[in-house]
C-alpha cells in the first residue's frame, strides 16, 4: 500500500497505572521521514509501542491516513497499514532466515521474498540458517525485512541501528534512505545515533519525560548545539 499521513493527538498512554505518554502531538506527512530523539528514558520506545497498540492507552487519538486508529488491536493496525520493526527485534529463533521472512509476507505471494533478498543480499546467503545462528546485525536486517515485506504504509523503526558495527548501520540505513526515497513509506526512527538520524530525517521531534520538548527541522536543530546538549547531551553535532 502507498505511503500514508500519520498523526497523533493528545496521546497519553502507559503500562498499566503507570503513564508514560502525556499530551503527544504531532503530524507526519505521507512519505515523510520522522526522528524521535532524546536520552534514555524519555518515552521513545513507549511512544511506537502506543502507536502499534502494544501499551495502555488513556486518551487521544491516532489517526492514519485520516483515520483514527487508536481503538483497533495490534494486529488490526498492523493489517492497515502499520508496521513496527522492534528494539528487540523479536525474530523466530527456531525458524530459518526464509520462514521468518514467510511470517511477514501477509497475504502476499511467496515471490516477494526476493525483496528481501534484494534489499538484504545476506539474508539471501543464511537463508537456511536459524535465527538464532544469526549474528546481531544479521537478526536486524531480518526482523526489518520481515516487517517491510508486508507492505506497511508506516514503518516504526526502534533504535535499528543498536549495538551494531559501523559497517552494518551503514547498510541498514541505506536500505531506509532507498525505502523513504521512493515515498512508498512514511517512516518513523527512534535512535540514539543523532548525526545518523538527523542525516535521515526531514523533520525531528524530542521527548523529554514523556511529553514533546521541541519539534522542528532536521537543520534547525543540527544548527543549535545548545539544544542538542539540554536534552539529548551528545555534544555537538557536526
Amino acid at each position: 500500500m502507498p505511503a500514508e499521513s500519520l498523526e497523533v493527538r493528545r496521546l497519553s498512554a502507559g503500562y498499566g497505572p503507570t503513564v508514560v505518554l502525556e499530551d503527544v502531538s504531532f503530524s507526519v506527512p505521507a512519505g515523510a521521514r520522522l526522528s524521535i530523539l532524546g536520552r534514555n528514558g524519555m518515552g521513545k520506545t513507549t511512544l511506537l509501542s502506543s502507536l502499534m497498540g502494544l501499551t495502555r492507552r488513556y486518551g487521544g487519538e491516532i489517526l492514519l491516513g485520516g483515520r483514527d486508529v487508536a481503538g483497533l488491536k495490534s494486529c488490526d493496525r498492523a493489517l492497515r497499514g502499520l508496521g513496527l520493526v522492534p528494539q528487540t527485534r523479536d525474530i523466530f529463533r527456531s525458524l530459518t532466515v526464509e520462514e521468518n521472512l514467510i511470517a511477514g509476507l501477509k497475504d502476499r505471494p511467496r515471490s516477494a521474498l526476493e525483496e528481501a533478498y534484494e534489499m538484504f543480499p545476506r539474508l539471501r546467503e543464511r537463508r537456511r540458517n536459524l535465527g538464532w545462528q544469526l549474528s546481531g546485525g544479521e537478526q536486524q536486517m531480518l526482523s526489518t525485512a520481515r516487517t517491510i515485506l508486508g507492505r506497511p504504509s508506516v514503518l516504526l523503526l526502534d533504535e535499528p541501528l543498536e549495538g551494531l558495527a559501523p559497517v552494518i548501520c551503514e547498510e541498514l540505513m541505506a536500505a531506509f534512505v532507498r525505502l523513504a526515497s521512493g515515498g512508498e513509506m512514511t517512516i518513523l526512527l527512534v535512535e540514539q545515533r543523532i548525526e545518523s538520524a538527523l542525516d535521515f530525517a526531514d523533520s525531528v521531534l524530542i521527548l523529554e519525560r514523556g511529553r514533546i520538548v521541541w519539534q522542528g527541522t532536521s537543520e534547525a536543530l543540527r544548527s543549535d548545539e545548545r539544544l542538542v546538549e539540554q536534552y539529548i547531551g551528545v555534544g555537538t553535532v557536526h
